[in-house]
């Protein structure tokens, strides 16, 4: 037992420093939807949207977040239908953690 110790420690310490980096990501994905969205969306878990028609972001689907054209569009500009929503330009880094940091709050669907 004495000798799977080190590879059993080694182990805690790579799951450990991954959830730090998961947690370091979501956070700065969370800081850059506030700072860029919160203005008319609810970026978080809770929370009403401050603009009424903006629908709260862990609303907005699976099916969204999981198209691969996506996390490019946050790359390329992304603009919405809605004439007052902002176009906004994420970098490749920041765009991947917006998608994961958007999946990871999304609120289950209910059956239509």
């Amino acid at each position: 037992m004495k000798r799977f110790t080190p590879a059993l420690l080694a182990v805690g310490v790579l799951w450990s420093a991954n959830g730090q980096a998961i947690e370091l990501e979501q956070r700065h994905a969370e800081a850059l939807l506030q700072r860029m969205c919160s203005r008319c969306h609810a970026v978080g878990r809770t929370g009403t949207s401050p603009n009424k028609v903006a629908p709260p972001f862990r609303r907005l689907g699976e099916n969204k977040l999981y198209d691969p054209d996506f996390m490019q569009r946050l790359q390329d500009g992304y603009s919405s239908i809605h004439r007052f929503m902002p176009t906004f330009r994420f970098g490749r880094d920041d765009a991947e953690a917006v998608v994961n940091y958007l999946r990871a709050i999304q609120e289950p669907q209910k059956p239509k």
